[in-house]
């Protein structure tokens, strides 16, 4: 077919985009990823889990430690999530980072490996890679699609609570820690599973943990725990960046978390790094997020700042609604606002190209 004008083939671009055909309640479930209760596919919470990525109502799950009570069990969950799925296979999603940092166990069958400290203590990063590939293709057995790994702060703070305390950095300099970096995600794309860079804009350097309230880098933070991104974005990086609730003053004057800032998100990770793939929060049931905002305050402040996925462990307290809850603010702001129509397409796009990588 050849296109008469270039007018008709900006319209027929448009109708054919992904974002057209679908309506802001299918777009505003694909940004949502929620933990759930129960471990068994025949359990009331993973049932009910089930019929959100049915209806569309949810893009995704995620795995915390007490959804694990064997193989067989998770095999059998994640295949009732993926078939369930009507279009685009959900992100069913776990931390596989290691060490103290992992969802399967040996206790259930798995094969662990060492914390990042202590696997860079032992081997280059070409030596790492088969570690990683074992890792990745255990990960991709047991039926997930998405590791939230590799961790690419930087181990500048040996009193860090948070990566420091469990081995989870690579390094101290940005260069040795994207390095290593590097071998995990390509062990994880070759066993067909998709990364995400954590914790944006650094975690290393911080002197509390966002698991309990606010995290202030404002004095800590350096423009060296961007090295990672830089340089992994730089190489054509483009799966996800996992934002977390750290507070610089100097970047965001408003002292909003990076979780919820657009001078961070716009500004930072896409602006000046320029990455161009799936920003998602890190857990927004964290006490720095769920002691100081609303549910509502929390989603329509991450989505105006630039996020595309929104993540809930569902542990605060925990319920078969929150899917549903959170799509409902997202679509009442939507309607109020052309603008925030506009940021969920633009999500939307961003997360269909990164499920259209993913096998089921």
């Amino acid at each position: 077919m050849r296109l008469a004008t270039p007018l008709l083939a900006t319209i027929l671009m448009i109708f054919a985009s992904p974002a057209f055909a679908q309506s802001v309640d299918e777009m505003a479930g694909q940004m949502i990823v929620v933990g759930f209760g129960g471990d068994d596919v025949g359990d009331k919470s993973v049932k009910a889990a089930i019929a959100e990525i049915a209806s569309g109502g949810i893009g995704g799950v995620m795995f915390l430690k007490t959804n694990v009570k064997s193989r067989a069990a998770v095999e059998q969950m994640n295949e009732a999530f993926r078939a369930a799925a009507p279009g685009p296979v959900p992100f069913i999603t776990l931390d596989q980072e290691g060490g103290l940092v992992e969802r399967l166990t040996e206790a259930v069958g798995f094969t662990e490996i060492a914390d990042a400290a202590t696997i860079a203590g032992r081997n280059t990063p070409a030596e790492a890679r088969p570690i990683y590939d074992q890792l990745a293709e255990g990960v991709a057995g047991w039926g997930f699609n998405v590791n939230f790994a590799p961790v690419v702060d930087l181990a500048v703070n040996p009193k860090n609570q948070v990566i420091a305390r469990f081995g989870r950095a690579y390094g101290k300099t940005g260069a040795v820690v994207a390095a290593y970096a590097a071998e995990v995600v390509a062990a994880h794309h070759a066993a067909g599973l998709v990364t995400s860079l954590k914790h944006f804009p650094g975690h290393g350097s911080s002197t509390a943990d966002s698991h309990e309230g606010f995290v202030d880098i404002t004095r800590t933070w350096t423009d060296a725990e961007l090295v990672p991104y830089r340089e992994l974005i730089a190489a054509g990086y483009e799966d996800m960046v996992m934002v977390g609730h750290l507070i610089d003053s100097e970047i965001d004057p408003t002292g909003a978390p990076a979780s919820l800032s657009s001078p961070w998100i716009e500004g930072v990770l896409r602006g000046d790094l320029g990455f161009s793939g799936v920003v998602i929060t890190d857990d927004l049931e964290m006490g720095a997020i769920r002691d100081h905002y609303s549910l509502q305050e929390t989603v329509v402040r991450a989505v105006r700042a630039g996020v595309d996925v929104l993540l809930f462990s569902n542990t605060a307290r925990p319920r078969a609604s929150l899917g549903d809850e959170v799509r409902a603010i997202l679509v009442a702001e939507a309607d109020k606002d052309p603008d925030f129509r506009a940021r969920i397409e633009q999500s939307y796009r961003r997360i269909m190209a990164l499920k259209a990588r993913i096998s089921r």
